[in-house]
C-alpha cells in the first residue's frame, strides 16, 4: 500500500490552513490593534505495516501577541497600549473581551464603548461613564481619566497569561482561556493618549510566506501526480503478468 499518497494530502491540508491564515493576516493588515495569526507544525508518525511514516499535522494555530506600530491621532478618547497590557470590554452575553483597539467614543449618555459599541471596563470589570458635559477628557499613564480637573474614572489595564488559549472575538479582540490580571505597576505598562496601535501584520513577511505556500503546494501537487503515475504503473505491469 502507498503512504506517499496520503502523506502528500497531509501537507496539501497543512498548506491549505497556512493560506488561509495568511490571507486573514493580510486582509487586515490595516486593523487597528489585530494580532496576526500563526500556525505551528509538527509531524505525525504513524507504523502501519511495521514501517514509520510521518504524515504533516494540520498544525496548532496561535495569536501573536507582538505589539503593533502606534500611529498618533490626536483625538483624546484613542489610546495606544504601552507595554503587554490589554484593556477589556462588556461582550453583549456578559463576556469579558481583550484588545489592544484603543479607539473608543462616548455615548450621549456618557457611557465608554469601543470604536463597535462594547463597553471599555475599569480594573473592576465595570464599565466606565463620562461626563457628557465634563468636557474634553484627559488619560493618563496609569489610565486615569479626569475632565475639567475631576478624575471620572480608569481605564482598565489588564495582562494575560502567556500559557492562555486564545479565541479571536470582534472588534480586534479575544477570548482568554484563562483569567486575566489587573495591571498594577504602570512602570513599564501604561496607555498614551491620542495614540492608536496598528496591527502586528508584517506585510513583506506575510507576502514571502505566501509565495513559499504556493512554491511548495506545487512541489506537493507534483508528488501526487508522480504517487499516482507510479500507481497506475504497478498495475498495469502486475495485471500484465497475471
Amino acid at each position: 500500500m502507498q503512504s506517499g499518497l496520503y502523506v502528500t494530502l497531509s501537507a496539501q491540508v497543512a498548506l491549505e490552513r497556512r493560506l488561509t491564515t495568511v490571507a486573514a493576516n493580510v486582509a487586515n493588515q490595516s486593523t487597528p490593534g489585530y494580532k496576526a495569526e500563526g500556525i505551528d507544525f509538527n509531524t505525525l508518525v504513524s507504523r502501519s505495516g511495521g514501517v514509520p511514516v510521518s504524515y504533516v499535522s494540520p498544525g496548532n494555530t496561535y495569536i501573536s501577541r507582538q505589539p503593533g506600530i502606534a500611529t498618533k491621532t490626536d483625538n483624546p478618547l484613542d489610546v495606544a497600549i504601552q507595554g503587554d497590557g490589554w484593556l477589556a470590554l462588556r461582550a453583549p452575553s456578559g463576556a469579558t473581551i481583550y484588545t489592544r483597539d484603543g479607539r473608543m467614543q462616548m455615548q450621549p449618555d456618557g457611557g465608554l464603548q469601543s470604536i463597535n459599541g462594547y463597553p471599555v471596563l475599569d480594573a473592576g470589570n465595570s464599565p466606565i461613564a463620562l461626563d457628557p458635559l465634563g468636557g474634553r477628557a484627559t488619560i493618563a499613564r496609569d489610565g486615569m481619566i479626569t475632565q475639567d480637573g475631576r478624575q471620572i474614572g480608569a481605564i482598565g489595564l489588564f495582562r494575560l497569561d502567556h500559557l492562555a488559549n486564545l479565541t479571536r472575538f470582534d472588534n480586534s479582540g479575544v477570548v482568554s482561556s484563562k483569567p486575566a490580571t489587573p495591571v498594577l505597576d504602570f512602570t513599564t505598562d501604561g496607555v498614551a493618549q491620542g495614540y492608536v496601535e496598528g496591527a502586528n501584520v508584517n506585510p513583506m513577511l506575510e507576502m514571502a510566506k505566501l509565495i513559499m505556500v504556493s512554491r511548495n503546494f506545487e512541489t506537493v501537487s507534483t508528488a501526487v501526480e508522480s504517487s499516482e503515475a507510479s500507481l497506475k504503473d504497478a498495475i498495469r505491469i502486475l495485471g500484465g503478468a497475471a
